[in-house]
């Protein structure tokens, strides 16, 4: 079926070329950016989702906030906009494939691989977090690896907008293997939980394994509250202790005793990364290899069934599975058997009293109780003033008032309030913590001046200058001096009076201008001569020697580049040196490698794909052209 999309233009300057992919909220569209001549991803909300008012409110809302996001492993944002009933958010375009597609063709991913890919993902997570944004929804699904082997994080904030729904469906089947337990128990998520979510995504590069498995998202989401995983090294036994440690520190189900910060998730793996035999000592889950009969305590919570211990103790790879012996395996089943019925219907229980309890959130209480005093309903703030209700005592025992956002174009006066986030009549419960609202509010008519954007980038020139009511006019340019993405030119000057609406031009580097020569022609000359030619026009060259009757012998008769094509300053030119007319009779030359080595195998070099370097370390090719660490 025809895609509506594809070959339309948003705002008069998004052209939609192809769609590259979808996920529950949106569906995601390469597209040119005709204003700046560059490729982007454009994610469209889609048309069902899009007739909620308060979801097109919050996906702006979230968006809006994680473009202000800007680091290195992050994907990008840069535009956030509602065109012709379209909604729709505007990002970097990555080349690449995701961390799923990386795992699945790979298998096991070796400890260097695991720690390079964990310590830009959490520094990713380490800047979101310092902004206040939560991902909600880390997974290999949302992390992309690049062609240079870095990875960048992606869908910031949108996996809030689906806690509306407050259900766990089929359809949330790929994102609960990885939720935190309070996550799966309907509890608010916070950083620690991101952390969480890492150290599944930490298991599952170390072992190909995911750390819960079942036939449905419920029985999943039950197992991060109330079960136990397997530890990494009983399934790989090559991973380094002190990795294991720090991906089941991550893990761990007790949100006070896990990593209580990106910053702390990184400290360790620098650490590990420096010393691989490293131990921090962390408590860990009682795991498969302790004793089944042990007297051990296990903390609360964290109780398992013996016949999930026993088949996951039987269902490893080799390493694993001849740790138990037949006697062992037999004895087990036997104890299996009698538990398996009562651990089934205790699972059938907590599920119906799960329902019951959802029921009872979201329909019945409303019905049979009154609203209890340990809710909050947040009043209408639009149409007083600012000052009032900032130094109104009532509402600061229950709200924390946000920096405001100015409306510059409101004719209003200045501290009226236009906007508020979030809206009248929504309700909180009383945890304790005040509840966070942004207000706008009208700016007056003070005189606005032009502020000084030189050096900075021009994304956030660009929110600066929206943030005033102006309308910027961003182009780019090449320039020797400036780093690119950097503005090196503005108009209007610094302090120039402005008003509501005007434009605001601003140029941005794009770094510094190659030049371009001209391809010297090499034809009918030595090689000596024509590397000489080269080097005099600034090229390099390549010799390649081929037989050729119609070309005299030592000469050049045929280039890569024909003469007086401009190309970038240092380009390679290959050229073609005549080795006469090809012999008649070529004697049978011997493969070397094939029966030249002693024994008749095999020699070094045969394969070129596979080896071993000089340190003895196993090499081998590229996958999908992503760069393998170490």
């Amino acid at each position: 079926m025809d895609d509506m999309y594809i070959g339309r233009y948003l705002d008069e300057r998004y052209e939609i070329l192809e769609r590259i992919g979808s996920g529950g909220m949106a569906v995601v569209y390469k597209a040119l950016d005709h204003r700046l001549n560059r490729y982007v991803a454009i994610k469209i909300l889609k048309s069902d989702l899009a007739q909620d008012p308060e979801l097109r409110r919050r996906f702006h809302a979230e968006s809006q906030a994680v473009a202000m996001l800007s680091h290195p492993n992050i994907v990008s944002v840069y535009d956030v906009n509602h065109s012709e009933n379209v909604d729709y958010i505007v990002m970097e375009l990555i080349e690449g494939i995701t961390l799923k597609q990386y795992i699945n063709r790979k298998g096991l991913l070796n400890w260097k691989e695991t720690v390079h890919f964990t310590t830009q993902i959490a520094k990713a997570l380490e800047h979101a977090h310092s902004r206040g944004i939560i991902h909600r929804d880390i997974k290999p699904h949302n992390i992309m690896i690049l062609k240079d082997g870095n990875v960048k994080v992606a869908d910031f904030g949108i996996a809030r907008l689906l806690t509306t729904q407050n259900t766990l469906t089929q359809q949330t089947l790929g994102s609960v293997h990885y939720i935190s337990p309070e996550q799966a128990k309907g509890d608010a998520a916070d950083a620690r939980s991101d952390i969480y979510s890492v150290g599944v995504v930490m298991y599952e590069m170390l072992t190909s394994r995911l750390p819960f498995e079942g036939d449905s998202a419920v029985s999943i989401a039950i197992q991060h509250i109330s079960s136990v995983p397997l530890q990494p090294r009983e399934i790989n036994p090559d991973i380094p202790v002190g990795l294991e440690e720090i991906t089941m520190r991550a893990m761990d189900p007790n949100i006070n005793t896990r990593y209580q910060s990106a910053t702390e998730l990184i400290a360790d793996l620098e650490d590990f990364r420096k010393n691989p035999s490293v131990r921090f000592n962390y408590s860990k889950i009682p795991s498969m290899a302790d004793d089944l009969d042990a007297t051990r305590a296990i903390p609360s919570g964290h109780n398992i069934s013996e016949a999930e211990r026993l088949r996951r103790r039987v269902s490893g790879n080799g390493a694993t599975r001849n740790r138990v012996t037949p006697k062992e395996y037999r004895e087990n089943r036997r104890k299996a058997g009698k538990n398996t019925m009562l651990v089934g219907i205790f699972c059938i229980i907590l599920l119906l009293v799960g329902l019951v309890a959802a029921m009872w959130e979201f329909f019945l209480k409303d019905v049979f109780l009154p609203e209890e005093e340990e809710h909050i309903r947040v009043p209408n703030f639009v149409g007083r003033m600012y000052e009032s209700v900032i130094s109104n005592e009532e509402y600061l025992r229950y709200f924390r008032f946000e920096p405001p956002k100015y409306d510059y174009q409101s004719t209003n006066p200045e501290g009226y309030i236009l906007d508020q986030d979030p809206d009248a009549g929504m309700t909180y419960n009383q945890t304790g913590e005040p509840v966070p609202v942004t207000l706008t509010i009208a700016a007056g008519q003070e005189q606005l001046f032009m502020p000084y954007l030189i050096n900075r980038d021009y994304r956030e020139a660009r929110r600066i200058i929206e943030g005033m009511g102006l309308i910027p006019d961003i182009q780019a340019q090449a320039n020797d001096t400036y780093t690119p993405d950097y503005v090196f030119y503005q108009s209007p000057d610094k302090d120039t009076p402005l008003t509501p609406g005007m434009t605001v031009t601003i140029i941005y580097s794009t770094g510094p201008e190659i030049p371009m020569v001209p391809v010297p022609d090499l034809k009918g000359l030595t090689e000596a001569t024509a590397l000489q030619k080269l080097e005099k026009a600034q090229l390099t060259g390549k010799k390649v020697e081929e037989f050729n009757a119609d070309a005299t012998k030592g000469r050049v008769f045929q280039q890569s580049v024909d003469p007086e094509v401009e190309v970038e300053l240092g380009t390679e030119i290959v050229f073609y040196i005549s080795l006469g007319p090809e012999p008649t009779d070529t004697p049978e030359v011997p493969i070397p490698g094939y029966g030249e080595n002693e024994g008749g195998g095999e020699g070094p070099g045969d394969n070129p794909d596979e080896g071993e370097n000089s340190n003895g370390e196993e090499y081998g090719g590229d996958e999908e052209g992503i760069t393998p660490i170490g």
